[in-house]
């Protein structure tokens, strides 16, 4: 299947914090990953481990801190960073100003968490962090902590 998508097509989730853009899900790939763009505006997710993905982040605009083990390091445009799964790991921005990312998971599944956590009754970071502990058990993620500080 062939997929092409211009700058700003894809399904958009609008997390608290963050717009995600879905680009390509696991249907699409025959089950090999899913790609999203996140554009990091406000808070970033709170210290997690995926259980089942490994999850990799490409700088395309700005910088962000990375939290990745017990490492925390900038990442500028241009850096890739590879997060093994049963790593714990987080993101943000720095100095309040706006990145972009591009996010990949592998296996895909992770993407639909993004869907299933964001409704109308989750309008701020702490509604969605509640939302999304409920939620990390059936997404084999496990939050260990608040998100790094701006």
């Amino acid at each position: 299947m062939s997929i092409i998508l211009s700058a700003g097509e894809g399904k958009v989730v609008l997390v608290p914090g963050h717009k995600v853009t879905l680009k390509v899900v696991g249907g699409d790939t025959d089950g090999a990953y899913s790609l999203l763009e996140v554009e990091l505006v406000g808070d970033g997710p709170p210290r997690h481990i995926h259980k089942t993905e490994e999850e990799a982040f490409y700088v395309v605009e700005g910088e962000i801190n990375v939290l990745m083990g017990e490492r925390t390091f900038t990442a500028s445009e241009g850096s890739f960073v590879l997060i093994p799964r049963g790593t714990v790991h987080t993101i943000s921005r720095i100095r309040n100003k706006p990145a972009k990312i591009l996010a990949i998971f592998s296996p895909p599944g992770f993407e639909q968490f993004f869907d299933e956590a964001v409704d109308l009754d989750v309008t701020d970071t702490e509604a969605y962090v509640a939302k999304a502990k409920v939620l990390a058990e059936k997404y084999n993620m496990v939050i260990t902590g608040p998100p790094l500080e701006l």
